[in-house]
């Protein structure tokens, strides 16, 4: 993985996660996200599923007070992990940037989840494409996945209260 992008997450309550992005891993996966960051796709999107010990996932909701979650959608990508066809080395290990998708391989657009903890049954089947790139941004991501959460309609582990992206910044 000597080829990163470093992108950074920063969230309406003042705390940030610092990624790396593999390009050599994941590239299409890759390009989407670096698309929808310079898009400004995730500004205001919220973190809508997590479970402590599990991960974090946000990229593809905007918390509405009076309407739940409202769907944001992007373009569909192909999957790039091992059960369907690529080989993706990347483990799915604690702090790891991974896409998240319907049990349609093909389905990844906007949504990503962030390891909290090591999740190596997820290897080979979903697109892991980056991770934490510093201690600091998995405590923040780790912290996250510990917040208190409730149900919404058909949606659970919803934080109770939302973890907002404010933006999501890509150096190249």
């Amino acid at each position: 993985m000597e080829n990163k992008i470093k992108a950074k997450i920063e969230f309406v309550s003042g705390e940030t996660i610092n990624l790396e992005l593999y390009p050599d891993v994941a590239p299409i996966t890759v390009a989407n996200f670096v698309e929808l960051c310079k898009a400004h796709f995730y500004d205001g999107l919220c973190f809508h599923r997590v479970i402590d010990k599990f991960m974090i996932q946000g990229g593809g909701y905007v918390f509405d007070t009076r309407k739940g979650l409202v769907e944001k959608r992007a373009k569909e990508i192909k999957g790039e992990f091992r059960s369907n066809g690529v080989n993706n080395p990347l483990p799915h290990d604690k702090g790891v940037i991974s896409m998240a998708r319907t049990p349609y391989p093909d389905s990844a657009s906007s949504q990503f989840f962030i390891c909290v903890a090591d999740t190596h049954f997820l290897d080979g089947e979903y697109a892991a494409f980056g991770r934490c790139a510093d201690e600091d941004s998995i405590k923040t991501a780790v912290k996250f996945g510990k917040v208190k959460t409730g149900s919404w309609q058909q949606f659970s582990d919803i934080p109770l209260n939302p973890i907002v992206i404010k933006t999501i910044s890509v150096e190249q």
